[in-house]
């Protein structure tokens, strides 16, 4: 119970915010917003109407809408969407999408004022800062050991009892100096220490062919949490990271479409969210700040999608419009409208499936 509650609040809290970016731009264009609707309907009560606004709670608590007047070109009057400049329809309807990507931003600098595991590159005033196997080079002697991505490196010696310190470039410079000559290294995996003795040797990183190595790459992680300014500020490369991976995940989807081998496997719908949201929450509220995090920017790139019924949807249709000086045809807006919502729920219904076999699994 707890979890879909929690579910419903990230959903809520973040489509919200993105009808938000929507409600503050109509209402810089002097377009009218008849209403702002929290939830979906039908409508439960009537919140109040301020300046011409309905604020209404709805039903159905999966979100939020904004509803403005002559949004459908239906009227292109003053005050009405349709009889906005082109910018200010474009800016209205991008709006959302910006809206999201600052709740992400902020959603991040939460997580990590709260305590999360991070990257840093130096030890410097974090006390308890672990160093981690990010990769093995198959076939290197760390490979050979049997170290594996995700041991903790807890120690790393020479004969002399010379330990490195616990940095990467450390321990690279460390292990570079003593080609041919035998080393200790100690490590944890799920709690159980262990330790290997390795012999760096040359050509293991074909990066780096004359350098000693012994074929692993750190990583040194803290969890310490950091001031809320300081969060801002480090949250920003987060946000945009979380933009590339999402728009690189979304294309590969598509180029493997286009090649006529799609797979939706990887993709979470609103049952698979749950089990995500549980685990999440078992590890602490940074966590599940950090999944919504990215689901805002999930939100935020999916909308740009050129689909009728998404914001790039009609975005794209605004394009047209612009270039072809007159609103394209009404039954082929229909028309491609139709489609998508169709495309959206063959989705929806195929990624929930995917959802609950790998739930059942």
């Amino acid at each position: 119970m707890s979890t879909a509650l929690l579910v419903i609040g990230i959903l809520v809290f973040l489509i919200v915010a993105h009808e938000l970016g929507h409600f503050f731009a109509a209402k810089l264009f002097k377009v009218k917003v008849e209403e702002f609707g929290i939830g979906y309907p039908p409508r439960a009560f009537l919140i109040g109407i301020i300046k011409g606004t309905e604020y209404t709670l709805n039903w159905l608590p999966f979100g939020g809408f904004v509803r403005l007047f002559g949004e459908h070109g239906e009227t292109k009057g003053s005050g009405s969407f349709a009889g906005a400049p082109k910018y200010a329809q474009a800016a209205i309807l991008i709006a959302g999408v910006t809206m999201n990507a600052f709740a992400a931003w902020f959603l991040f600098a939460g997580a990590l004022s709260t305590g999360v595991p991070r990257q840093i590159t130096d030890r410097s005033q974090i006390e308890h800062a672990q160093l981690f196997v990010n990769t093995v080079v198959p076939g290197s002697p760390a490979d050979a050991a049997g170290i594996r991505v995700g041991d903790e490196i807890v120690s790393i010696k020479d004969v002399h009892d010379k330990e490195a310190r616990l940095t990467p470039m450390e321990v690279v410079n460390f292990v570079g100096d003593r080609g041919g000559k035998e080393l200790e290294v100690k490590y944890t995996r799920e709690g159980a220490e262990s330790t290997a003795m390795l012999i760096p040797a040359h050509a293991v990183v074909a990066a780096s062919a004359d350098r000693p190595a012994i074929g692993i790459g750190l990583a040194l992680v803290t969890d310490d949490s950091m001031s809320f300014w300081q969060a801002l500020k480090e949250s920003g490369p987060y946000t945009v990271g979380a933009f590339k991976e999402t728009v690189h995940g979304l294309w590969t989807l598509v180029r493997d479409a286009a090649a006529g081998e799609p797979s939706l496997q990887g993709i979470v719908g609103p049952v698979g969210l749950f089990d995500y949201v549980g685990n999440a929450s078992r590890h602490g509220m940074g966590q599940v700040l950090l999944l919504a995090a990215f689901i805002s920017v999930n939100l935020a790139v999916i909308n740009l999608v050129p689909i009728p019924a998404l914001d790039g949807g009609r975005l794209f249709l605004l394009g047209i419009e612009a270039i072809i000086r007159r609103a394209p045809n009404k039954l082929i807006v229909q028309s491609l409208n139709f489609a998508g919502v169709l495309a959206i729920i063959f989705l929806m219904v195929t990624v929930t499936y995917n959802d609950i076999a790998r739930l059942l699994a």
